[in-house]
């Protein structure tokens, strides 16, 4: 597979963005700036994707942690292709309709996850609307493919919303036993209809919920972005709707715009806000809260997961 160029402009990786108004990008404040990537690990993670023929978040959204996150070693792998079905406006993946799917790939990355020495190991993938199951069969197997090769790495998956397939489909991706079901629901409910259009809050939410009516033991987790144009009040209640879901982990992090034709950066929020945000998580009763203006679904995630299983724990023990 030939990864797109993630620098190529709007019109040849989101043609449906060609045609809006452009948003000049505001310059980043100094907390939010970070290193160009050039260590050895970097350039050994880069060498061990490209040689397996594989796709990762980490190059098609433009994570501003990619430098720090491959000299550990730690890559988000993306399945299904490199093209999504979607379009939201915040997301740099390039859209359009996607390739067959590669019977092949759940090897490939389990083969990689091996050989980069992983204990925690994040999958995730773009939107496939074109597949009656969204591609939950393909989550299944390379589930399995990595607890094959790597029994004793634990197993984080950030999956799509499946609003178009049957809802057993769910049951697909579970009954493989991830360690962690991550599903995000990116912004708050009032943002939805001009940043994620092709999604629907409460079916996202309810997806989170059914995860637990399923397997209760499960850890499930979710994330937004602040600095699109929400209200403080609207992001508590956001909270308050994935504690009634049960979710355990909650990320919070800055929406950086990826090009000019994406969704505006409204503001940047600073450390001491985030801060904030992360009390008021603590306090509606999640077992683990990250929030800062560089949290992405998958930093640091064997370090959190490690904590998770401790809150846990230590929960149980006060009950």
């Amino acid at each position: 597979m030939i990864q797109q160029d993630v620098t190529a402009p709007p019109r040849l990786r989101h043609p449906e963005k060609a045609n809006k108004p452009a948003h000049p990008q505001k310059p980043k404040p100094e907390w939010i700036k970070v290193k160009a990537p050039v260590s050895e690990g970097y350039k050994r993670t880069l060498k061990i994707i490209q040689e397996n023929k594989l796709v990762t978040v980490c190059q098609e959204a433009a994570c501003p942690n990619v430098g720090e996150c491959w000299t550990k070693s730690h890559a988000t792998f993306m399945i299904m292709g490199d093209i999504c079905t979607r379009g939201c406006a915040f997301c740099n993946i390039s859209t359009g309709r996607p390739n067959e799917l590669d019977k092949f790939e759940p090897g490939r990355v389990a083969y990689a996850v091996n050989k980069l020495g992983l204990r925690h190991v994040v999958v995730t993938s773009v939107d496939r609307d074109d597949l009656v199951d969204g591609g939950a069969e393909h989550f299944a197997k390379t589930i399995r493919a990595i607890k094959f090769r790597s029994p004793a790495t634990t197993i984080e998956i950030l999956t799509p919303d499946f609003l178009k397939c049957d809802a057993s489909v769910l049951n697909r991706v579970l009954e493989a036993k991830p360690d962690i079901f991550n599903h995000n629901l990116e912004t708050v409910p009032s943002l939805y209809p001009t940043v994620r259009p092709g999604a629907r809050y409460f079916h996202s939410l309810h997806l989170l919920y059914r995860v637990k009516e399923i397997s209760s033991t499960i850890f499930t987790k979710s994330g937004i972005m602040v600095g699109l144009g929400e209200e403080k009040n609207a992001v508590l209640q956001v909270m308050d709707d994935l504690r009634s879901a049960k979710v355990d982990f909650l990320t919070i992090g800055q929406y950086l715009q990826p090009t000019e034709k994406h969704h505006p950066v409204k503001r940047f929020v600073p450390p001491e806000e985030f801060q904030s945000l992360e009390k008021a998580a603590y306090g509606k009763g999640f077992l683990m809260v990250s929030a800062s203006p560089l949290t992405r679904s998958s930093y640091h995630a064997e370090e959190d997961y490690i904590k998770l299983k401790e809150a846990r724990l230590k929960q149980a023990l006060l009950h």
